[in-house]
């Protein structure tokens, strides 16, 4: 049987991390506002995600396969042009995921 302090003590621990983690960005709000990291992060961030989608999307390619990654290549194609479109980045990112998806599921 574990012993209750022992417990109670990493209950306690793990409580006061996620208070912490919680609490911080509302401690430090105002010196975030005025920051230029942030403000360049926000600004890349989008960008980033759709690249690490389009590089996850693309290294799942199987080449042996009887569709040869035609599903990838159409799903980050098409996330590509709804970005350059919309200038959307939730759209974009959802269109091709739809896309991706749609083919895999219909086109093996």
């Amino acid at each position: 049987m574990p012993d209750y302090g022992y417990l109670a003590g990493a209950v306690g621990v793990a409580v006061a991390i996620t208070f912490a983690l919680r609490a911080i960005p509302f401690a430090v709000r105002a010196r975030l506002r005025e920051s230029a990291l942030l403000d360049s992060i926000g600004r890349w961030m989008p960008l980033g995600a759709v690249a690490i989608l389009a590089m996850y999307a693309l290294s799942s390619i199987d080449v042996g396969a009887t569709h040869h990654g035609i599903p990838q290549i159409a799903g980050v194609l098409v996330t590509a042009g709804v970005h350059l479109w919309r200038r959307n980045v939730a759209l974009s990112i959802l269109s091709g995921t739809a896309v991706c998806v749609v083919l895999l599921n219909w086109v093996v």
